[in-house]
This record gives structure tokens, C-alpha cells and sequence, in this order.
């Protein structure tokens, strides 16, 4: 398994019990892809910018397509710039791959399509496996975690276990959910606007 899937199954897990927003967890995911390809060797960091390697079959799909989405040309893509492309979308991606391979179900009696977020995950040794990271604090997993509004607190070791690539995804990740955060408050003002202009006030 993946960061970006053992991050998926955690926010599986936790989301019953603490909600996430779906933009923060795309970015997050998209993110966790990154650390994913650059331990599979198909990309590089050069400051902030992504710099693709040989494309080989990771034996993961979304893994591979992410791969595939990589930007080829210089002057390349920064690391944010693949935060929003890439994560446009990412969660509910990864929802419906849980779904095709049998690691998730929904409830009986429950007629609502996956992204309501009544999809439930099954007991399954990727399920174990991303329990184990989750239950022992592994640094980066973490990390992306907190960014996406899983956890408080992320892992303090995070950059440390990981070097400069973790500072540079991790700060992409935290200031792309911090814009997004921003939008949402924004419309939400704009929307209050509106509506008491509507309303005579």
C-alpha cells in the first residue's frame, strides 16, 4: 500500500467521528502521491519544483496515473501547482478504487451514492496496514493527516525523518488547505451578502 491509500482509509475510518472536508482531503492525498513517486523513484525535488523520472508501473493505479500526469517540460510544476491539479477530486478517486477492489461496502438499507460518505471500510490486510502507520504516529503519514483536518497535531518529527522533500510537500499541503479554508470563508460571506440583500437588510 500507499501513503495517499493508508491516508484514505484513515479519513475512511476517522470520518464517522470527525468530518473532513473533501478539498483539504484531496490536497492532503495529492500530496501523500509525491512522497508516494518519489519513493518509487518516478519523480525528484528540485526546490519546489517536481521533476519527473522514468515512468515504470508502480503496481498501483492511481499511482500510475499520477505518474502519468506529471508534468514533462520545463520549467516543470511546483509542488502546489500539482497540489491543485492533481487534487481536484482525489478523494472521492480514491472512494470509488476502494470500492472497485472490495475494500469498502455500504451499509444495508443505505441506497446513497459513496460520496455521502456512508461507505464503510471492510476488515482487510490494507486496512490493518494503514491502522499500524496510523496507530503508531508514523511521522508523514501524520502529518498529511493534520493537514487534512484528520488529527490536531501533526508528527513534530515529520521534516526530520524525511529531509527536505517532507518540508517542501508538507508546506505546500498546509498553505494550499490554508487557500482553500480562505475561499470558503470567503463565499461564505459573499453568500450571507446576498442573501440579506435578499431579504431587505
Amino acid at each position: 500500500m500507499t501513503t495517499a491509500r493508508d491516508l484514505a482509509i484513515v479519513a475512511l475510518d476517522v470520518a464517522p467521528d470527525r468530518p473532513v472536508e473533501q478539498g483539504d482531503l484531496s490536497l492532503a492525498l495529492a500530496g501523500a502521491e509525491v512522497f508516494d513517486l518519489i519513493q518509487a523513484k518516478a519523480l525528484v525535488l528540485d526546490g519546489d519544483r517536481i521533476l519527473p523520472g522514468a515512468q515504470a508501473p508502480t503496481g498501483d493505479r492511481l499511482l500510475d496515473e499520477a505518474a502519468a500526469a506529471l508534468v514533462r517540460q520545463e520549467p516543470y510544476e511546483s509542488v502546489e501547482d500539482w497540489l491543485w491539479r492533481r487534487g481536484r477530486g482525489l478523494s472521492s478517486a480514491y472512494v470509488d478504487d476502494f470500492e472497485r477492489a472490495g475494500l469498502t461496502t455500504r451499509p444495508r438499507g443505505h441506497r446513497l451514492p459513496l460520496r455521502t460518505g456512508r461507505t464503510v471500510l471492510v476488515d482487510s490486510a490494507a486496512r490493518r496496514q494503514a491502522e499500524d502507520r496510523w496507530s503508531a504516529g508514523e511521522p508523514v503519514l501524520a502529518a498529511l493527516a493534520a493537514a487534512a483536518g484528520l488529527r490536531d497535531e501533526p508528527a513534530e518529527d515529520a521534516e526530520a525523518v524525511a529531509g527536505d522533500a517532507a518540508t517542501t510537500v508538507l508546506a505546500a499541503v498546509g498553505d494550499a488547505v490554508m487557500e482553500l479554508e480562505a475561499v470558503r470563508q470567503r463565499k461564505a460571506i459573499e453568500d450571507a451578502a446576498f442573501d440579506n440583500v435578499w431579504r431587505g437588510y
